[in-house]
């Protein structure tokens, strides 16, 4: 007698969370979202500086537009090492405007190099990696 009323008990709660979950799904559904991020259009992503000097720094200019509706803010930018220090535009970007991202890199050793910076706005969820290469002689 008792295993039946605990089945049908569980049973019973069963069929309750099954009936609670169906209006939320349904709620779910019906609502719309909206996309008002702005859309950063980059003039490159990748830039090969060939050949510099060592012992010179180089500085490369990547350089974006704000092609959409709502401002965008450069929220962070970070070089992949200690060699490539960053510098960005820290004024809000108006939608129709430009905006660059420097990274200069520290030629320090002979030899070819690949580095990336990461930068992070608030128009994209995923931050961009762009990178720099080239070769210190």
């Amino acid at each position: 007698m008792k295993i039946i009323k605990i089945s049908m008990l569980a049973l019973v709660l069963g069929l309750m969370s099954f009936s609670a979950i169906a209006p939320v799904q349904s709620l779910v559904s019906n609502i719309k979202t909206e996309t008002t991020a702005s859309v950063i259009v980059w003039k490159t992503e990748s830039i090969d500086v060939g050949e510099i000097p060592q012992g010179t720094p180089k500085a490369i200019v990547y350089e974006f537009k704000n092609t959409g509706k709502a401002t965008v803010v450069i929220t962070n930018v970070q070089g992949s090492c200690g060699c490539t220090a960053t510098d960005y535009t820290k004024e809000p970007i108006l939608p129709g405007k430009s905006a660059k991202v420097t990274a200069t890199y520290n030629a320090a050793n002979k030899g070819g190099f690949t580095k990336t910076v990461t930068v992070t706005t608030s128009a994209e969820t995923t931050p961009k990696i762009l990178t720099l290469k080239g070769t210190v002689i």
